[in-house]
């Protein structure tokens, strides 16, 4: 496009489609990585599993089916392994390559939906260090290029072996992606260089030129020619920019556009045909459409898309697969947390034909030349196909490097469910679809689930061991309770928390939140007093310095704990009805630490012991009834993030910002007994024990600042995590709050909109993800009550508050279930009694142990669901199809007809016009 010609995609518009026509229920890994996380052949859809090494396959054109059936591809064993990169070949669509930071690269034989997958790959390249990138060649079968650590290699397949590495780079190199006729190989560094190589003429770079001014995240894709080349990364001010390159002028940029601040990295999807280009950032919500042209305006913007989640990645469908009738010129695979979205970009035209100026010929699917004769000097390119669907068929190639295998005359056939067993209301909208990751290849099939609380049947506990585990808080619903229950005009809140800090907390009878007034003052609030608080000014703790962090004393209602910059404890004795008038002395001061307090935490069993963490580097263990230091843990290189007891309260776990992971025996040494590897990124963490105490979950950011889980063995923290779960690109700390009787973990970070809950298992697959609460507004800060405020009545398992800027509301967490009249002693475990200890301080530093006392939540007049005798099925009638089925034709013709009869009433009796009264004949004249 030029300045004096008008553009024909002027007025291309991104429609996005409804929900019914998403892949649903997916469970999409969002683990950094320099690949796009999804891609597409014309027949198939592969993704990033959230399990480690595994990915995900679907059907491409199952989106509006009735059922999208879902697969898992265990491509890399290790539960460290992560899948780095993937892509298809662009003439076998079942042909798949899958890099991994087990330093291979694999190739797989995909089947058709329904079939088996294979259980080892075709081909396996060896790599010296993690994969980081690949591609394979778009004119040769056989010929793929990798990227990993400073090298990239040019592999012939077929022979397993490289054929040329292009180790010109000084740092990790980023991207690797071949020209559009395939002689050139362009590549993307962490040296902030751009590289252009020949690697049939030199394994050195033939160009090279400085790209962007910052060495994060930068990637390349190829125009229609070997000219032109557009680049993504981000300037020295952090600000993400996209700038387009001639290669024959290699010095500088043709054009060059600035977009905005961000920290996820941008994806360019570039359409060599129509060349057009979408930017997609990983961590957003919004797409960016440009054209791109050799004459200026190089860069001219063509269309904007909001999307209605968060990307994780994205994927450019082949031009084969278009609908062209449609005018579709571009589809856009959008990968988010829970779903695939299918985004179309259209031209609008009133004829629906085929338009030949949107849709020129492209490249087909049989190669034009094996990797022999590539190697060798030929430059033959792909016959060009047309799009237009009266030239259909296309011819059609199976590329021989991993052979399909033929199936065995006796294979089972994929099970089918029953028609009767379909719930009619399905039937205008689309079901969750299942992603299934069996360690033994598996066959597809569709999910049924229960959520009743009485029980499932064998065929869904069959189906359910086929398709992997899930949680049965799945379908967990969040909700803000009646406006009744809030309490309102809340003023002058303090922000300036540690973002590792609650910033509030609260126990079953009041809150306690920080003001932003000087002096550290503490507001206390009744939660039996619901309404709308005074204009007037509150009675308040008056603490005298800045507050870091507060804690309720577990044991005892009354007593509030606050930790200050000025390296000092206050114990607050609040009165037993409520703050009245303005404390300034406080019960007890606890003095001891030499830097600002970063974090404190009641010990769970044992009364008056309180853990406290500062900047002096330091975990001191106090005894608030002799009001002294009695323990003292040492080891830490950095600030520390956070700690947290264990369940049995024998043993300390702490975070930090040295990147280590450490649990202590305080009553044994002050080192630590056991330490691992944390969290890469500094900018904040939080720990606490899961799993009976069996493992710890740390949550943090990795060196991309993407928020991240990691789940550790808490016997064996030098072994790494056993899962790593990245969540999303935001800035503050995810805060957990954990409850212990149904194994779910709450997470959420200061601003955010969003409650993300998983259920956590010792064991693979580690996190079941359940549905996340959202909310209309952020909020600043998420604390969890304890298990008896909730309402069991209500399948409620769990009560929370949400601190707003000028309220504070409760959100129930509730379960649907159907027969609600019954305790669902399957939520609702026996509970400890947290608010009775079962120590004292004395006893516990002499190296005393116990267990609490358990509550029973059932209430009387209900009976245990697990006690209800089971229904008998209902025998359901026969569908009127089958019944139709049984008669003959002639019986079919004799109903019908019978029924018409019967609707249009006796044809004997008199129509109402016989009942008019006539006229003469002589009055018509």
């Amino acid at each position: 496009m030029n300045r004096f010609k008008v553009s024909k995609f002027r007025h291309t518009e991104a429609r996005l489609p409804r929900r019914e026509a998403w892949i649903n229920d997916i469970r999409a890994g969002t683990a950094p990585s320099c690949g796009n996380h999804i891609k597409s052949s014309c027949s198939l859809i592969a993704f990033n599993s959230d399990r480690s090494g595994r990915v995900g396959l679907g059907p491409l054109g199952c989106q509006g089916q009735d059922k999208v059936l879902l697969c898992c591809l265990g491509c890399h064993p290790s539960p460290t392994d992560l899948v780095t990169d993937l892509d298809f070949s662009p003439f076998d669509d079942f042909l798949l390559a899958t890099g991994s930071a087990d330093k291979t690269v694999k190739l797989w034989r995909l089947p058709a939906p329904g079939q088996a997958l294979p259980s080892v790959p075709g081909v396996v390249l060896e790599e010296d260090l993690p994969v980081a990138a690949l591609q394979f060649h778009p004119t040769s079968d056989g010929i793929l290029v990798s990227a990993a650590g400073t090298v990239a290699k040019v592999w012939d397949a077929s022979k397993q072996q490289p054929l040329a590495e292009l180790a010109a780079h000084r740092d990790m190199v980023q991207s690797a992606i071949w020209s559009r006729d395939g002689a050139l190989v362009g590549t993307a560094c962490k040296d902030k260089q751009l590289r252009i190589f020949d690697p049939r003429t030199k394994p050195q770079a033939s160009q090279s030129t400085w790209a962007h001014e910052n060495s994060r995240d930068s990637r390349l894709a190829w125009t229609d020619t070997q000219d032109h080349l557009v680049s993504t990364g981000f300037n020295q001010m952090r600000e993400r920019e996209v700038k387009l390159w001639d290669t024959r002028l290699f010095s500088s940029s043709l054009a060059s556009l600035t977009l905005d601040t961000s920290p996820g990295s941008l994806v360019p999807l570039l359409d060599p045909d129509s060349r057009l280009l979408v930017l997609a950032g990983k961590g957003e919500s919004q797409l960016y459409c440009y054209e791109v042209a050799p004459q200026q305006p190089a860069l001219s913007p063509v269309t904007q898309c909001v999307l209605e989640s968060v990307l994780r990645g994205a994927a450019l469908v082949p031009r084969r697969a278009l609908a062209v009738m449609g005018c579709e010129v571009l589809r856009i695979l959008q990968l988010s947390d829970i779903a695939i979205v299918p985004i179309s970009y259209h031209v609008p035209r009133k004829a629906m034909e085929f338009h030949e100026d949107l849709f020129p010929d492209t490249a087909g699917c049989v190669p034009a030349s094996d990797s022999h004769t590539w190697w060798a000097g030929s430059s033959q390119q792909v016959q060009k196909v047309s799009l237009n669907p009266a030239r259909r068929p296309w011819p059609s190639f199976t590329s021989c490097l991993v052979p399909p295998a033929e199936p065995p005359a006796d294979e089972p056939q994929p099970w089918e469910p029953p028609v009767d067993d379909i719930d009619p209301s399905e039937g205008f909208s689309s079901p969750p679809s299942s992603l299934t990751s069996p360690s033994t290849p598996s066959s597809l099939g569709p999910s049924h689930s229960s959520t009743s609380g009485i029980g499932t049947s064998s065929s869904q506990r069959s189906l359910q061991s086929l398709l992997g585990p899930s949680s049965k808080f799945r379908h967990a619903q969040g909700t803000v309770l009646h406006r009744d229950s809030h309490i309102t005009n809340l003023k002058g809140l303090n922000l300036t928390t540690p973002g590792e800090s609650n910033g509030f907390c609260a126990n079953r009878l009041r809150v306690a939140v920080p003001l932003l007034s000087s002096g550290g003052q503490v507001a206390v609030l009744e939660l039996q007093k619901p309404g709308r608080l005074p204009d007037t000014a509150l009675p308040t703790l008056q603490n005298g310095a800045a507050v870091t962090d507060l804690a309720w004393d577990p044991f005892d209602p009354y007593r509030l704990a606050v930790a200050s910059e000025d390296a000092r404890i206050r114990l607050w004795r609040v009165p037993l009805k409520g703050l009245e008038e303005v404390l300034t002395t406080p019960e007890t001061v606890l003095t001891g630490h030499t830097e600002k307090i970063y974090s404190l935490c009641f010990h769970p069993l044992a009364a008056d012991v309180l853990a406290s963490s500062s900047y002096d580097l330091t975990v001191r263990i106090w005894d608030l009834q002799a009001g002294a230091e009695q323990l003292r843990l040492q080891g830490h290189q950095d600030q520390i993030f956070g700690l947290a007891w264990s369940p049995d309260g024998q043993q300390l776990a702490t975070v930090c910002r040295d990147g280590r992971v450490r649990v202590y025996e305080p009553r044994r040494a002050p080192e630590p007994l056991q330490e691992g590897l944390g969290p890469e990124g500094g900018r904040g963490a939080r720990v606490v024990w899961v799993c009976d105490g069996r493992c710890l979950l740390v949550s943090g950011f990795d060196s991309q600042s993407e928020r991240q889980l990691l789940l550790y063995a808490a016997e064996a923290l030098a072994g790494g995590p056993l899962a790593v779960l990245g969540l999303d690109v935001a800035p503050s700390t995810l805060l957990p709050n954990y409850d212990p009787d149904t194994g779910l973990v709450l997470l959420t970070g200061k601003g955010d909109t969003r409650v993300f809950l998983y259920e956590l298992l010792p064991e693979a697959p580690f996190f079941l993800e359940c549905n996340s609460f959202m909310s209309s507004d952020p909020h600043k800060g998420f604390v969890l009550l304890p298990k008896t405020e909730c309402d069991v009545r209500e399948v409620e398992f769990a009560r929370c508050l949400r601190l707003r800027q000028t309220s504070l509301e409760p959100v129930a967490f509730r379960l649907p279930r159907v027969r609600k009249e019954f305790f669902q002693d399957d939520v609702f475990p026996d509970t400890a009694v947290s608010w009775e200890p079962v120590l004292s301080a004395e006893a516990w530093l002499r190296g005393a142990n116990g267990q609490p006392r358990l509550l029973s939540l059932q209430p009387p007049d209900m009976t245990p669901v697990s006690q209800v005798p089971r229904e008998a099925p209902a025998r359901r009638a026969p569908s009127s199809v089958q019944y139709l089925e049984e008669k003959s034709d002639q019986q079919k013709k004799e109903e019908l007809l019978n029924a018409m009869v019967a609707k249009l009433g006796n044809r004997e009796d008199p129509l109402p016009q016989d009942s008019f009264e006539g006229v003469d004949e002589d009055e018509w004249d």
